[in-house]
């Protein structure tokens, strides 16, 4: 009897996730050959839910590697509304047990970010058999050094730093570039680093605007015409680190601003007469082809995983451990973020290069 495997991609979606599902299906068609059947869920766990499925076809998986996005279609369905009966009556983990019973699997692999694993951790405790694999270009999953999609998303931060050097250098202006990172500031600080910035402000570390004021007035002193910022969209000042989450939010949406790149451009040109820029490569920091690096990880990460499913191997988390790969308990690792920790050696090495840090 073939052995039937369900594999979804759920939450934002990141370069990599193609590259995995096919590292995946090669590995298990190769391990397998005729014996295994791989179940395609549509949108991930809403999918799941609503029965959205389809055995897929191994040529499904063929010229994927270097596409961006997920042939799969993904949805953001959030942790905290699992067990939250809605307006429609549907038991969302009824549903989901009931549609794994009804495509008759043996396993699960579900590919995504922190929310992801929370649900994949509350899956396997109701008795299903899970695998999760870690996706995020925020690079904040517990337990692994490094997710797929973080370096793809390093590059294009990178190359959206480099491409506003010249036109800072050309107008004598600060610029501040907004990157992705609501909790965690890995992404801004690699790509900080990478791309010459001159400030990088993360949320782990709140900033003063007089600080980087003072960063920034101490270059001109020197005679360099411009500044380089790279924030992160989840960065706040000292002020706000005291505050609570809603009274962050109703502080900004009273200043009609959602993140601190807004205010901080605004500080800058009253504090120091500056002219100061935003860009924002939003989006753009998710889309695309994965890098080298990131196809070769989702093919270990999802080779890794089809051996997972021969050795019946679950409740666990695919992760990259000093180099080699290996799994987490999926109950050691949800619920759980990897912040960037204020001895951090990036930090230092940000600090011995005189970046300001806010």
């Amino acid at each position: 009897m073939k052995k039937r495997v369900g594999i979804l991609t759920s939450g934002g979606d990141c370069p990599g996730l193609n590259a995995t599902l096919r590292g995946v299906a090669k590995a298990l068609y190769q391990r397998m050959e005729d014996n295994v059947q791989i179940v395609g869920i549509s949108n991930g766990y809403y999918g799941l839910i609503h029965g959205e499925w389809r055995d897929m076809d191994p040529k499904e998986f063929s010229g994927i590697l270097t596409v961006g996005g997920t042939i799969l279609g993904t949805r953001r369905t959030p942790y905290k509304l699992m067990r939250v009966i809605g307006p429609d009556n549907v038991d969302k983990v009824e549903a989901m047990k009931k549609h794994y019973a009804e495509m008759k699997l043996d396993c699960l692999l579900c590919l995504g970010g922190n929310g992801t694993h929370k649900t994949a951790n509350l899956l396997s405790e109701e008795g299903l058999n899970i695998i999760g694999l870690p996706k995020t270009i925020d690079n904040d999953i517990y337990g692994t050094d490094v997710t797929f999609g973080f370096h793809s998303a390093v590059d294009i931060a990178t190359e959206a730093i480099d491409r506003v050097h010249t036109t800072a250098g050309s107008h004598s202006r600060c610029m501040v570039v907004e990157l992705m990172g609501n909790k965690a500031g890995w992404l801004t600080l690699y790509a900080g680093i990478a791309g010459g910035a001159d400030i990088i402000l993360i949320p782990e570390l709140p900033y003063t605007i007089e600080n980087v004021c003072a960063a920034i007035e101490k270059r001109a002193s020197k005679g360099k015409r411009f500044s380089i910022l790279a924030v992160a969209e989840g960065a706040y000042d000292v002020k706000e680190a005291r505050m609570k989450k809603k009274e962050r939010m109703a502080l900004r949406a009273e200043e009609g601003y959602t993140t601190a790149t807004n205010r901080i451009a605004k500080d800058i040109e009253r504090l120091t007469g500056i002219e100061t820029r935003i860009c924002v490569p939003g989006h753009m920091q998710r889309g695309g082809s994965p890098s080298p690096y990131d196809r070769v990880l989702a093919t270990q990460f999802g080779s890794y995983a089809a051996k997972m499913v021969e050795d019946e191997n679950y409740g666990i988390t695919i992760a990259m451990k000093n180099n080699h790969v290996g799994e987490n308990k999926l109950s050691d690792i949800a619920g759980k973020s990897r912040l960037v920790p204020e001895s951090h050696g990036m930090l230092e090495v940000a600090r011995r290069m005189g970046i300001c840090t806010g």
